[in-house]
C-alpha cells in the first residue's frame, strides 16, 4: 500500500507541472485521494467485504467527485488530473502509467454480468470528457482526444478523436497541418469572436475542396510531364490575404435591410 502511495505521488510530479511539494499533492489532489481510497476499497472487495467496499467508494465519490467502483483493477502510477466527473466501472482494467482527465467515463454498454468495461493498457492518456464504452482494449500508449466517444478497440500508439471515435491516420495529420497553415494565412478556419460559425464552416469546406483540387492538379501535371517533356506548367493565380479578409468583413457587416430593421 505504502509503495503504491509513493509511486502515485511521484506520478503527480511527473505529469502535473503545477505540483509544488509533497504536502500539497497529498492534501490538495482529489485524484490522489480517490485513488488511495480505491486501493483500500478494492482490498475489501477482494476479501468479500463488498458492502464495506461499496460504502467506502461512495464516501470517496462524495469528497472527490470521482466514482471508482471497488471492483475495478488499477495499476501503478495511475493519475487523475482535476478529476471531477470521472467514472470507472466495475470490470474496468487499467494498466500502469495511465492518465485520465476530468469528465472521463470508462463505462459499459451491456447489462449482462461479466466483463463489460474497457481495458486500458500501459501509458494510455484519455482527454477531458472522453467516453470509452464497452468491453474492449485500448492499446499501449494510445491517446484518446477530449470529448471523443470510443466504442471499438484501439491499437497501440494510436490517436482517436471525434464522435464516434476514429483513428487519426498520417493523411489526417497532414490535412490538419494544412488547415493550420491555411488558418494562419487566411484566418478562415479559426473561429474568432467576430465571425459567425456558419461563415467559418463554409470557408472551411471551401478550403478543403480547394486543397483537394490542388492535389489532383498536381497529380495530373506530374503525369503530363512524364508523358511529354516539352509540357510547360502554368502557375496558378496567387490567393491574397486581403481578398479573403474583405469577403469575411463584408459578410459580418449588417445589411441595409438589417440596419433599417434596427
Amino acid at each position: 500500500m505504502f509503495r503504491h502511495l509513493k509511486e502515485d505521488i511521484s506520478s503527480v510530479f511527473h505529469r502535473d507541472p503545477a505540483a509544488r511539494n509533497f504536502v500539497e499533492v497529498l492534501t490538495c489532489y482529489p485524484g490522489l485521494h480517490a485513488l488511495l481510497l480505491h486501493r483500500i476499497s478494492h482490498w475489501f472487495w477482494g476479501h468479500r467485504l463488498k458492502w464495506l467496499a461499496r460504502f467506502l467508494s461512495t464516501i470517496a465519490r462524495w469528497f472527490t467527485g470521482i466514482e471508482i467502483h471497488p471492483g475495478a483493477q488499477i495499476g501503478n502510477r495511475f493519475f487523475i488530473d482535476h478529476g471531477m466527473g470521472v467514472v470507472i466501472g466495475e470490470t474496468a482494467i487499467i494498466g500502469d502509467d495511465v492518465t485520465l482527465y476530468q469528465g472521463v467515463t470508462l463505462g459499459g454498454t451491456s447489462w449482462n454480468k461479466g466483463k463489460r468495461h474497457p481495458t486500458l493498457n500501459d501509458g494510455v492518456v484519455v482527454g477531458a470528457g472522453a467516453k470509452i464504452l464497452g468491453s474492449f482494449e485500448v492499446g499501449k500508449g494510445a491517446k484518446i482526444g477530449s470529448n471523443a466517444v470510443v466504442t471499438k478497440e484501439v491499437p497501440a500508439e494510436a490517436t482517436v478523436v471525434g464522435i464516434p471515435g476514429r483513428i487519426i491516420t498520417q493523411q489526417d495529420r497532414a490535412n490538419v497541418q494544412v488547415k493550420k497553415d491555411m488558418a494562419e494565412k487566411f484566418g478562415a478556419y479559426g473561429l474568432s469572436p467576430d465571425m459567425p460559425d456558419p461563415v467559418a464552416k463554409s470557408m472551411g469546406v471551401m478550403l478543403d475542396h480547394m486543397h483537394a483540387v490542388d492535389r489532383k492538379l498536381e497529380c495530373v501535371t506530374q503525369k503530363l510531364r512524364e508523358m511529354d517533356a516539352s509540357y510547360e506548367d502554368v502557375d496558378l493565380p496567387e490567393l491574397k490575404d486581403e481578398d479573403f479578409s474583405a469577403a469575411i468583413e463584408s459578410l459580418n457587416e449588417p445589411s441595409e435591410a438589417d440596419s433599417k430593421a434596427t
